[in-house]
């Protein structure tokens, strides 16, 4: 509950601040800090989730609701070249070794602004000087020279009346907090993309080798084609649409190198390499695709989920600036001692006539700052309103996330059952012309139009086994971290 205290302070006694102060320091001068109430829905998408997808490259997936997420999710592939991998980009990412020495210097400046505002500052100070002064008409001398020794101590404490210091620290203590969770997303992000980096350059490799295939079995037709118009077999238009679709083919080629180089590049650089130093392609017959996927509850994926958790963290932050607004408004009280030792030369300062000493207390309150107190005021109650607002809609692109990522599974899973069941017919014709190639009963050309047809589902069916594997790392991340 926030109690606004303006008008009452307006009204308050000067000799009752001091009650209204003990009685504000056990009120809250801003809101708690505590996120809304998030929806719950039943289920993540607009359709109900089927128990798992359908079969698949001879798996399939099992989405187990209610299981808790999987850490270290990657190691689901049974790969450990792909866990070397991740594991290296972990340790090496310079990203995120500037993220966690920028989160040490937040926890540092949260100790020093704990330390500067809650305990009272004691200092020294030493002085030595010698100086001339005007002589009196009455003195016979006509300047006066002189030596002054100081030594002091001085000390002062600020009374945290109004909570302006506790507000102050627990709004920079929680974006500490946030950047931990934002920490922990970027390793986990960094984690999902090494994993997709290394699917995608792995299918990519092996789609290059398939299209090289291809080119070449299409410039050889169009080579057979060009010597069938030279004989008269075929007309001049069939040799040059072969000859067309062998030069498109090969100009796919290029494009494919290029976005598998820069795959590799990016890997590199996520890994904490250089381009020139990318890792070895993986073998996409090697990953093993995750039967098991934990499919969090919504009402826990709030605590799973670390950009809801920053979120969150984002929140009691400006809550507590809230508070500090408010404090501002109110008196502030503080008390300064200063103790030492003076004199005009060492043995008078070092003697007990040389005692100096002050004691004060000092108490100022806000009159007139031409509105600027209340309109901070109502600036840090607009931040803690637009935080509320971050945090719904950061809850809600995470069940968006979650809906998305298990709608792209139970897909993924239909168009990689249909792109093997292509690719098996395309290999068993492929078989059955050359079985008839070699018996003569056809020409060579019939068994490599096969062959493109073969080489075609391949492509498609690495294409659609790659997106299964990726979406299911996204999945994973997706499910965020109970660590």
């Amino acid at each position: 509950m926030t109690i606004d205290f303006v008008p009452l302070l307006r009204r308050v006694r000067p000799w009752g601040l001091a009650l209204l102060g003990l009685t504000l320091a056990a009120c809250a001068l801003g809101p708690d800090g505590s996120p809304p109430e998030a929806p719950r829905p039943a289920r993540y998408g607009a359709q109900p989730l089927a128990a798992q997808t359908a079969a698949a490259g001879g798996v399939a997936q099992r989405f187990e609701v209610g299981a808790r997420p999987v850490p270290e999710w990657w190691k689901a592939y049974g790969s450990p070249a792909l866990d070397a991998l991740v594991a290296e980009g972990l340790a090496n990412s310079p990203d995120l070794a500037a993220a966690d020495r920028r989160l040490s210097a937040a926890r540092e400046q949260l100790k020093a602004q704990i330390g500067g505002n809650l305990l009272p500052s004691v200092d020294a100070g030493a002085e030595a000087s010698r100086g001339r002064r005007l002589a009196l008409p009455t003195t016979p001398s006509p300047t006066a020279l002189y030596n002054l020794f100081v030594g002091q101590l001085q000390a002062q404490y600020t009374f945290d009346l109004f909570g302006a210091a506790r507000y102050a620290n627990a709004s920079l203590a929680a974006r500490v907090d946030r950047q931990v969770f934002q920490l922990d997303a970027a390793r986990r992000a960094l984690a999902a993309n090494i994993v997709t980096g290394a699917i995608d350059a792995a299918v990519l490799r092996a789609q290059i080798e398939a299209t090289e295939r291809l080119v070449a079995l299409a410039a050889q037709d169009a080579r057979e084609t060009q010597r069938r118009h030279e004989l008269g077999a075929v007309a001049q238009g069939d040799a040059l649409e072969a000859r067309r679709s062998a030069a498109a083919l090969a100009a796919s080629l290029p494009g494919l190198r290029a976005q598998w180089q820069a795959t590799r590049h990016a890997l590199a650089v996520l890994l904490g390499r250089t381009p020139d130093q990318a890792p070895e392609d993986l073998d996409i017959s090697q990953l093993a695709t995750p039967a098991q996927l934990p499919v969090v509850v919504p009402s826990e994926l709030l605590a799973a989920r670390p950009d809801i958790q920053a979120a969150d963290a984002a929140l009691k932050a400006a809550a507590a600036n809230v508070g500090v607004a408010t404090a501002q408004m109110y008196p502030s009280l503080s008390l300064s001692a200063t103790m030492g030792k003076g004199g005009f030369d060492w043995s008078r300062a070092l003697s007990g006539a040389g005692d100096i000493w002050t004691v004060g207390a000092s108490l100022s309150m806000p009159l007139f700052h031409g509105g600027a107190l209340r309109a901070q005021r109502r600036a840090a109650l607009a931040d803690y309103d637009a935080a509320v607002d971050d945090y719904r809609q950061t809850v809600l692109a995470a069940f968006r996330n979650v809906a998305d990522s298990l709608a792209r599974l139970e897909q993924d899973a239909d168009a990689l059952a249909a792109a093997d069941t292509a690719r098996e017919a395309a290999g068993r014709a492929f078989a059955d012309a050359r079985r008839r190639v070699e018996l003569g009963a056809v020409p060579p050309s019939a068994a490599r139009a096969r062959e493109q047809q073969y080489l075609d589902a391949q492509v498609q069916a690495l294409a659609r086994a790659g997106a299964r594997l990726s979406d299911t790392a996204a999945l994973f991340q997706a499910m965020g971290s109970m660590e």
